[in-house]
Parts: structure tokens; C-alpha cells; sequence
């Protein structure tokens, strides 16, 4: 299998300034996954989901057209040209700051000649007897050339690369009901707060444009709500009858009336997911999945100096449930 490309100049920001500091909040540890149409960065898809005290942690999907990231991308593999490993996100992270500042002393810096590579390679390393495979970033200075090897682990077989690719697939159903939270930070000075009362949060997203969070002791119950959000899919009118209930009483007759989901969530796992503001996202979703199997998060990113999405960056996480949910 071979991987070869050059990063635009945009392509390699948005990792270095957004995308690889949201990743090494969530995992040290990620998947490069790498398709004739696609660069992804994916967390914890092949890992165990719902199960344990934690639920298996969140799932973390950063995806981009090649054309975006790359010019003159090249992946081959016998797995359909699909080629996955494991990389530590530090190291992928420092050595491509160490790219961009080796490639900012070049005369040449900005000229399409002049751009990083990165490419795979297979190397003896120093005292071993067998080859190791590396990601290898080739960077031309104003007097040297530079190349950093930044170790991987084997690339995934034909079986584990048709297991997440079926991950990715799954993971791309949208819930039903989207709501926009408009202020992440406002959510995430929340979710710190919430954090010294308890370690399970419960989450309802109902039709009426309404997220609901609380966490619940024997002796005490601490929450807050975000009312009249924008909505995305399903949508529904609340009774006029409702407007002068409490917050849980109002969630807990929308959820029988069908029009609501609630699960709860590690709390944890929350905290990590809202580390995604890292990334710079223009808008910020939540929804629950059918059935409540899963709390998902959609960052929405538009085209520069538009409203318009940009298509050619999907952002998302799923949260496991740790229970069924109503």
C-alpha cells in the first residue's frame, strides 16, 4: 500500500490551528483513514461503544475532501485504495508545527514547488532487525531539507478496514431532530459546573426546539435549559398549556406525547466531546438517535464569507448512552 500527497496551504492550518488540537483533547490516539475521496481522523470507531463503566468513551469523526487537504494525493492499497493506521495525535501534531516552521524559512514558502509532503514509508530503525512503517513529512528550508518520521502502527487489514469503513457508514445516520446550540462556550461553563455535582447527565432534545441537561444525586437535582433553538428535521408545536410548567415537567409530557428523547450520558465524555470548539466550528448541533442509541453532536462549518455549508469538512461525535433512555 502507498500514500503520497503535498498539503495546501489551507489544507495544513486548518489541521495544525483547529483540527489536530480538538483530536488530542478527545484521544491521544487516532485512526488516519484514507480514501481516493477523503482524509479522516477518526477516534474510538473500532473501540468498544456502550459497554463498561464508561460507556467505551465517545466516537469522533473529522473527515475532509482530499482536495482540501492535498494536491497530487496518491493512496493505492489492495483494500480498494483504502489505506487506515493508528498515530499518536501529539507526535502527528508536532511534527507538523515542526513542517510549517522549517517550511516558513524557505525563500520559496507559499509557491506550490515549495509545499510539505507526507507520505508512507517503511524504515529499520535504529537497533531493530525488521522494518517499522512511519508518516513521513519532507520539508524543504532556505538552506536544508528536512524529514520527520513520525511512527504509526501497522496499517489496518483488509477485515479491520472493512470494520470501520461499516463504522464510518453507521455513524452517519443523523437523528431526527437537530437543535443549534448558539453559545459552545456558555455550554461548556455549564457542563464544568454540572461536573462537581455528578458524573451522569441527563440529556433531552425535544421537537419544540428545547436542551434540556441534569444531573440528579439523592440529594440534590442541578439543570438547565436552552429554549426555542433552531431546529433541523422533525419539528413540533408546543401547547400553549406547557408555557407555565417546569422544565422537567414540560420534558417528561413531551417525551410521552412522542415529541421528546431523553438519555443520559457519562459525564465525562461530555466534557471531552465539547473540547471540539477547539476546531473553530460555525455551528454546533446536538440530537438524539432513534431509540436514544446515542447523543450526537454535528459541527457545522460554511464556505468563507458565506452562510453556505461547507461540504468539505463533516465534524461529528456520538456519545454512548449509558442508560436506554425513554
Amino acid at each position: 500500500m502507498k500514500f503520497k500527497a503535498f498539503f495546501t496551504d489551507d489544507g495544513i492550518a486548518l489541521l495544525d490551528k483547529r483540527f489536530l488540537p480538538a483530536m488530542d483533547k478527545v484521544g491521544r490516539v487516532c485512526h488516519v483513514y484514507l480514501t481516493p475521496t477523503h482524509a479522516m481522523l477518526l477516534h474510538n470507531l473500532l473501540g468498544p461503544t456502550g459497554t463498561g463503566p464508561d460507556g467505551g468513551g465517545p466516537q469522533c469523526v473529522a473527515q475532509f475532501a482530499k482536495d482540501l487537504l492535498f494536491r497530487e494525493y496518491s493512496v493505492s492499497s489492495r483494500n480498494g485504495n483504502r489505506v487506515a493506521f493508528a498515530v499518536d495525535v501529539a507526535l502527528l501534531h508536532r511534527a507538523l508545527r515542526s513542517a510549517l516552521a522549517v517550511h516558513a524559512q524557505s525563500p520559496a514558502a507559499g509557491d506550490a514547488s515549495a509545499a510539505i509532503q507526507v507520505k508512507l514509508v517503511n524504515k529499520l530503525p535504529a537497533g531493530s532487525r525488521s522494518a517499522s512503517p512511519f508518516l513521513t513529512f519532507e520539508t524543504k528550508g532556505a538552506r536544508s531539507a528536512v524529514v520527520q518520521d513520525v511512527p504509526i502502527s501497522r496499517p489496518l487489514s483488509r477485515s479491520d478496514v472493512e470494520r470501520l469503513q461499516a463504522a464510518l457508514d453507521s455513524a452517519q445516520e443523523l437523528p431526527q431532530t437537530l437543535v443549534q446550540v448558539p453559545d459552545l462556550p456558555q455550554l461548556q461553563s455549564l457542563v464544568d459546573r454540572l461536573k462537581n455535582v455528578g458524573d451522569l447527565l441527563t440529556v433531552a432534545v425535544t421537537q419544540y426546539g428545547d436542551l434540556h441537561l441534569h444531573v440528579a444525586t439523592s440529594l440534590v437535582t442541578v439543570g438547565s435549559e436552552f429554549r426555542k433553538l433552531r431546529i433541523l428535521g422533525v419539528r413540533a408545536t408546543a401547547p400553549v398549556g406547557d408555557q407555565n410548567l417546569s422544565a422537567s415537567t414540560r420534558t417528561d409530557m413531551a417525551i410521552e406525547r412522542g415529541e421528546a428523547l431523553s438519555v443520559q450520558v457519562n459525564m465525562k465524555h461530555l466534557a471531552k466531546s465539547l473540547q471540539c470548539h477547539l476546531a473553530k466550528p460555525d455551528c454546533t448541533f446536538y440530537g438524539i438517535a432513534a431509540g436514544g442509541a446515542c447523543l450526537t453532536v454535528i459541527f457545522q462549518y460554511f464556505i468563507p464569507g458565506t452562510r453556505l455549508t461547507d461540504k468539505s469538512i463533516s465534524f461529528y461525535c456520538r456519545l454512548p448512552v449509558l442508560d436506554p433512555g425513554s
